[in-house]
């Protein structure tokens, strides 16, 4: 009995000291804050386009950059810094589930506007921006695009509050950001954001002001032998005569 307990506890310590393999991007990581979309006139990500839903009244929504920002963001402006936000002016013709698409869009080739969707770097963390509200009963969601094409909307919040505040969403687990095959990393993008109006909230005439669209994202990345022949510019030169 006392030889088998003896053995019992030496099997322990064996398996105690026994090297144990993780992924080293699965425990290391480097969380940097990343701003998506400032709207500021000298770093604007893009252009982007406000649409309203079947019962926006006629001419709007109305959008503008105002030469606006939050205190609590960039406190008092010595600098003078030509500081934007994105701000909007709507009405419906009926209260109900009304909404307001917010679109990072471009110019094509063709001279058309067509979507441009905000590529995030590293696994996203969670996602926040500031908007003005001035109490109305609305929410805004966010549309969130994996590698697959598979979009997920994530609610941001309600904006029944008057000033600015920061609304923050933490991007779930369950949406992919990476895979098992090289480069294991895949970066999400932002397709939109929506505004949604309550049955219950009067919709007659509003303004919305929006800045600073950030992320806190994981933007370390093990590295390898031959770890550029993942890189797209070089597998572009490489592979872009061959026929």
């Amino acid at each position: 009995m006392r030889r088998g307990i003896i053995l019992f506890i030496s099997l322990l310590i064996a398996f105690a000291f026994l090297p144990v393999y993780v992924s080293a991007d699965e425990v290391t990581e480097s969380l940097e804050s990343r701003i998506l979309e400032s709207f500021d006139t000298e770093d604007r990500t893009s252009d982007w386009l406000v649409r309203g839903s079947k019962f926006i009244s006629e001419d709007y929504p109305r959008q503008t950059y105002a030469p606006a920002w939050p205190d609590a963001l960039h406190g008092v402006n010595r600098e003078e810094v030509d500081y934007q936000v994105l701000g909007v002016n709507a009405r419906f013709d009926r209260q109900g589930y009304n909404y307001l698409e917010f679109i990072p869009v471009k110019t094509g080739d063709d001279g058309e506007v067509v979507a441009n969707p905000l590529e995030i770097e590293g696994r996203v963390k969670y996602l926040d921006m500031w908007i003005w509200g001035s109490q109305f009963d609305y929410y805004v969601d966010v549309h969130i695009e994996d590698y697959t094409g598979v979009v997920w909307t994530l609610n941001l919040g309600d904006i029944n509050y008057t000033g600015w505040r920061n609304l923050r969403v933490e991007i779930p687990h369950y949406i992919p950001q990476s895979e098992t095959y090289i480069p294991y990393l895949k970066s999400l993008k932002l397709v939109k954001f929506v505004v949604w109006t309550r049955p219950s909230e009067r919709v007659a005439d509003f303004y919305m002001y929006f800045d600073q669209i950030k992320v806190l994202t994981d933007t370390f990345e093990s590295t390898f032998d031959g770890d550029d022949l993942t890189w797209p510019d070089k597998t572009e030169s490489i592979w872009s005569e061959v026929e």
